[in-house]
């Protein structure tokens, strides 16, 4: 195998994406040849027909995190900057979801909201999806579904209509977070006949809207959501995708959509290096997390964002879900610097052992009480009823008669709790900060280190997408070199860049 090596160029001239590079290569035996190097501007990278649909310029995805965490900030700064958010409506109150559609709404940038599966709160998840019918939010991004929900098919088929040309058109649009093969066969999918049924008899679709629902998938983007913050099954990247993305071409050819089915990539990726590997693998468009909860503009605390700056990659585990608790579900959290995942687990391997809180041993309820909870179980269970007895009545009315499930909303008042410390920033309840991250986040602290980007206050997520994106581009386009056996430059490598850095070489 003869290798070459690049003569007389510089780091400066690679990262200049969009000039054309002349460059001359040198090998074994004086050998030596001219190679042209091609622009490759961001824009580039994943799917442009996606981007153009959206109304966006860059296939870069906030996605959400719950309890706004991605915030109505976070959402404008990456519309602006050419990219898309989705607020991070799941936990919140509906009031509060609603003062957020109408900021978004007034910001006049492309913003994409969260349904979350609520089968702990059913009536929720309804009342959200009307309220963006209403509110005529056309993007959502489902995630946690374990099945297809009647409120996501209303939202889904609403308003569904032929165009003057025959074409089917679906105001509403669904991007599916799934990490399940057979949950994302569901999405590729048209609605289920039952839900459309149920719609038609409530007078909510036609019979030819009924019809129409038929020829339509009911996610035309999936994002392949691999090992993330939050709810994931730690699903590797370089496995999931490529199943994921099989799955759409078979389904394209069953159905005959005449859309095309995309899929993008979530989880892990918080480096140039490793939003690039989305792309070579053919992701539409990559989705970030973990990263973003650490930049000035989310909602969380500057406390939280002090614990994820110092976070590696083997700082995080999974504890189990506060919205499906009973159900064993965990999602991924921070465990460095907190206790929550070990007292987490304690709760729920005491929810399966026992049928009730008096069957808990008396010494293990005394620390529970005293350590974990700061309360007595009687003082909990008051301001549970009451919040319940506001939000969802039947709660209750099922707690009194059944004891576990009045165990099960205590443990899960510590659970929710958790959440709102971290993003309240108690100072009195660090110990039990319940902080949603994947092992992107180390990643991301890794690549940054010594730069600008190392300090909390620094990371502003418009930049840090940017950054990514740019170095992706950069690496993309020094790949075309090296599948060519020409060796880059031992020095090369992708540094974090600031704004004005990359506006100069992208000029």
């Amino acid at each position: 195998m003869k290798y070459f090596t690049l003569d007389n160029v510089s780091p400066e001239q690679l990262q200049r994406v969009t000039v054309p590079l002349q460059v001359t290569v040198s090998g074994p035996e004086n050998i030596s040849r001219s190679i042209e190097l091609p622009p490759f501007p961001p824009e580039q990278l994943g799917d442009q027909q996606f981007c153009e649909e959206i109304g966006i310029r860059y296939p870069y995805i906030g996605g959400s995190m719950a309890k706004g965490i991605s915030s109505a900030a976070m959402v404008e700064e990456l519309g602006k900057a050419g990219m898309l958010g989705f607020f991070g409506a799941a936990g919140l109150p509906y009031h509060t979801v609603e003062a957020a559609v109408d900021r978004c709404a007034a910001s006049g940038v492309p913003f994409g909201f969260n349904l979350i599966h609520s089968p702990q709160e059913p009536d929720l998840e309804a009342a959200l999806a009307t309220l963006y019918i209403e509110k005529n939010v056309h993007l959502v991004e489902a995630s946690a579904f374990l099945a297809l929900t009647l409120p996501l098919v209303r939202y889904r088929t609403h308003g569904i209509h032929r165009d003057v040309n025959g074409s089917v058109v679906t105001p509403n649009r669904i991007m599916a977070k799934v990490s399940r093969e057979e949950l994302a066969e569901r999405f590729f999918s048209p609605p289920p006949e039952k839900f459309l049924q149920q719609l038609f008899q409530e007078g909510a679709l036609t019979a030819e809207q009924v019809s129409l629902a038929a020829t339509i998938p009911m996610a035309q983007e999936i994002t392949a959501e691999a090992d993330s913050g939050g709810h994931t099954d730690n699903r590797p990247a370089m496995a999931l995708f490529p199943t994921i993305a099989s799955l759409a071409v078979r389904m394209q050819k069953k159905y005959g959509y005449p859309v095309t089915l995309r899929v993008g990539l979530a989880g892990g990726i918080a480096t140039p290096a490793s939003a690039a590997a989305a792309f070579a693998l053919g992701a539409a468009y990559i989705m970030t997390g973990s990263v973003n909860q650490a930049c000035v503009e989310s909602g969380t605390s500057d406390a939280v964002r002090k614990m994820l700056a110092a976070t590696r990659q083997a700082d995080v585990t999974m504890a189990p879900a506060a919205d499906m608790f009973e159900m064993g579900v965990n999602v991924q959290v921070l465990k460095r610097g907190t206790m929550f995942p070990m007292r987490a687990a304690r709760l729920y391997e005491l929810y399966r052992t026992y049928e009730s809180v008096e069957a808990i041993p008396a010494t293990e309820r005394d620390k529970l009480e005293k350590n974990v909870f700061q309360a007595t179980f009687t003082d909990i269970w008051r301001d549970t009823r009451e919040f319940f007895l506001k939000r969802d009545p039947r709660q209750v009315e099922r707690a009194e008669r059944e004891p576990k499930h009045r165990m099960a909303l205590l443990f899960r008042w510590y659970l929710g709790q958790a959440a709102h410390w971290a993003k309240d920033g108690a100072a009195n309840r660090t110990i039990d900060y319940q902080i949603w991250c994947g092992p992107a986040m180390g990643a991301f602290n890794e690549w940054t280190a010594g730069s600008f980007l190392e300090s909390p206050d620094q990371r502003r997520v418009a930049t840090v997408a940017r950054t990514i994106l740019y170095g992706a581009a950069v690496i993309t386009r020094c790949n075309f070199i090296r599948f060519q056996n020409i060796r880059l430059p031992a020095d090369f490598s992708i540094e974090p860049l600031e704004d004005r850095q990359i506006k100069e070489y992208l000029a």
